[in-house]
């Protein structure tokens, strides 16, 4: 178990993790979880890998991301809001993939990119979209590339009856634009709701 940080470490060294660092203080890793956990008002998050860390890196997820049959994306339509939050994971592929990582080899910025928008469109059917070509469905982000950088999670009780659900906010993304229409804009919506729930595969 780690701490997070900010910005968020999800690739963590075992020096830096919990235990680590009790033995390091002398003190137990329980006084010092709770240390962690009372930061940032109260509201510090400790980070526990599970899958794909055994080797106590991400060697394994290089791989897997690398292999031409891996599509490379996350959404659960929100089922466990209350406990992860996935939003941002195209954001950190891009960020930690191609820029960030310091324990291994990166990817290029125009693969990954390639990887998260084409590569998915075409697996699923969707071929009016992926690309940036005249007749294609104009669905784009407008990055500031070396300023991308995720924020440490963070817990919002605005679900009804008060119910929790963790957000991550993205720095670096100027715009995102749906059928051609700007819907956010630094990171705030604009109101304008272009898009539309799709049935199955579409013709380019």
């Amino acid at each position: 178990m780690y701490p997070l940080g900010d910005p968020p470490d999800y690739e963590p060294k075992a020096e830096n993790s919990i235990a680590a660092r009790a033995a390091r203080e002398g003190r137990s890793p329980e006084e010092v979880a709770y240390d962690l956990l009372l930061e940032r008002d109260g509201k510090g998050i400790l980070y526990l890998p599970v899958t794909n860390y055994a080797g106590g890196n991400l060697d394994v997820v290089r791989e897997m991301i690398a292999a031409p049959n891996t599509l490379i994306g996350l959404g659960d339509g929100g089922a466990h809001v209350g406990i992860m939050c996935d939003a941002t994971a195209t954001t950190y592929t891009l960020t930690h993939w191609t820029r960030d990582r310091g324990r291994g080899s990166l990817f290029t910025v125009s693969w990954i990119i390639k990887r998260l928008t084409a590569d998915n469109a075409a697996a699923i059917g969707l071929n009016d979209r992926g690309l940036l070509r005249v007749g294609m469905k104009a669905d784009i982000n407008i990055l500031d590339y070396d300023n991308m950088r995720l924020r440490p999670p963070e817990i919002a009780y605005d679900l009804p009856a008060g119910g929790k659900r963790l957000l991550q906010r993205t720095e670096g993304i100027d715009a995102t634009i749906v059928s051609g229409a700007v819907v956010y804009r630094h990171g705030e919506a604009t109101g304008a709701l272009p898009g539309r729930l799709i049935r199955g595969a579409r013709d380019a």
